[in-house]
């Protein structure tokens, strides 16, 4: 028995080194020199997989135990990394399209429970009031901790009209929360523009999607017919998207081959550079939207509304157009999800989600576990700001760089004096006021959108005076 245990883990440490050996190839396009194989952590894992196949109290299929082990590998490294299965590549592929099932929730996974990253505007989970920081503990009547972020996913997801039961944990509430949502097929409308005030074009970007560069691009041509004297650009609670659109977004107000984001890894094709140019915002053999874009969409006074919910692309657009001095960025502290996920696919329709590289601003400041801080700290209400999840908060987060690669730098942190993150949090041993009722963002009750106004009617007034 033990001899063929001990052939079997032979066989199985040859198998891993072929991968290895695989992955490391593709892996080596910085010429750095192959570290050697590490053979006895190799052994023992083949030692713990045959222990486990002629051991365990239930049969396991090999293909179950292979999947685990990469997705234990993916998921310890950070927050962002992980394995997807057939289903959840799929889900992936749809989702960028702006069309997917489920309840509308941005979600990652924290002490073995989802926490909610931020809920997406008008999706079920938005209307019944899920909160960015909320810890969800049980589907239905299955508690979520020892799940996989996976698992959570599909269990959240489903045919649209069936409901599921979230019990939720929020800080601030004495006992859980228990939402029933219904399913719904999940469209989301990623740009909303109009006139807020006359004169004033608002855009808001709820997601970065394949059509959010060129749906900008015509707004604005809409707007300006209207005629544009300053913009306001609402980027908060949105949880970021694809990376060209946000190239295509900044472009659409800073001038041509102006440098939008760059990104640094360990190999060559991690550390790019993109500007402004159709080959870093174009896909396929679409026509250059970009073209079409009104001048004042150049010149106009701009605010970039932000808050701890504005991730990822949100942060990119936000840096670029801060850096460029295009636009005074009002508001709170963003999320500081600053690092790149490659999606690199394999075999039977699966893939791996992979951390390969850091995004930087225009100036080099690193966005990741920071944020972008606001030129002017607005909090999300008068009484206060909402409490949020950020990266920082993640398990396994990546640290900021101890410096970019010719970095400027960093812009200083919100003012001292700036409120912290909201009521319903205790302090000095005191409960403070019931949580911070929510708002409708761009509503009339928009604390941040009223105050940005008036910030914009201020620079007017100083461009007048020139």
């Amino acid at each position: 028995m033990r001899g063929k245990l001990q052939q079997a883990g032979l066989v199985m440490v040859g198998l891993c080194a072929g991968v290895a050996l695989s992955l490391n190839y593709s892996a080596s396009a910085n010429k750095e020199a192959a570290a050697p194989l590490p053979v006895e952590e190799l052994r023992a894992f083949a030692e713990v997989f045959n222990a486990i196949k002629q051991g365990y109290v239930e049969p396991v299929e090999d293909k179950k135990l292979i999947t685990n082990a990469i997705s234990g590998m993916l998921s310890g490294l950070d927050p962002h990394s992980t394995y997807l299965d057939p289903e959840a590549y799929k889900d992936l592929q749809v989702g960028t399209q702006g069309e997917f099932g489920g309840l509308g929730i941005e979600v990652g996974m924290e002490d073995g429970f989802v926490k909610v990253i931020s809920p997406i505007e008008d999706t079920p989970a938005f209307r019944a009031g899920v909160r960015p920081g909320d810890l969800i503990i049980k589907l239905d009547d299955t508690a979520v901790k020892g799940m996989t972020l996976n698992d959570a996913v599909k269990k959240m997801r489903g045919k649209p009209k069936t409901s599921i039961k979230l019990t939720i944990a929020r800080k601030g509430e004495n006992k859980p929360i228990e939402l029933t949502l219904m399913r719904e097929v999940i469209q989301v409308q990623s740009v909303k523009a109009r006139m807020v005030e006359p004169g004033i074009a608002y855009l808001r970007v709820a997601q970065f999607q394949e059509n959010t560069a060129p749906a900008i691009a015509k707004e604005l041509t809409k707007l300006d017919k209207q005629g544009i004297k300053a913009i306001v650009l609402d980027l908060r609670n949105d949880p970021g998207g694809l990376l060209h659109a946000a190239v295509g977004v900044s472009g659409a107000f800073l001038p041509a081959q102006a440098l939008v984001v760059s990104t640094d890894g360990r190999t060559d094709d991690s550390r790019h550079k993109f500007y402004v140019a159709p080959q870093d915002y174009l896909r396929g053999s679409k026509d250059d939207f970009l073209k079409t874009v009104p001048a004042a969409a150049k010149s106009a006074p701009m605010v970039v509304l932000v808050n701890g919910a504005s991730a990822s692309a949100s942060e990119i657009v936000a840096g670029a157009l801060q850096d460029h001095k295009r636009a005074v960025v009002v508001g709170t502290q963003t999320f500081g999800k600053g690092s790149v996920q490659s999606i690199l696919p394999l075999a039977g329709n699966t893939a791996i989600k992979l951390t390969t590289a850091r995004y930087y601003t225009p100036s080099g400041r690193s966005i990741q576990a920071k944020g972008i801080a606001p030129d002017i700290v607005v909090d999300d209400t008068p009484n206060g700001s909402f409490q949020r999840l950020r990266e920082a908060d993640l398990e396994r987060h990546l640290e900021t760089p101890a410096a970019a690669p010719e970095a400027a730098p960093a812009k200083a942190e919100p003012s001292a004096k700036a409120k912290p993150a909201g009521k319903g949090k205790e302090k000095d041993g005191e409960e403070q006021d019931a949580p911070l009722a929510p708002f409708e963002i761009g509503g009339k009750n928009d604390h941040q959108l009223a105050q940005a106004l008036n910030v914009l009617k201020g620079m007017q007034i100083v461009q007048k005076t020139r």
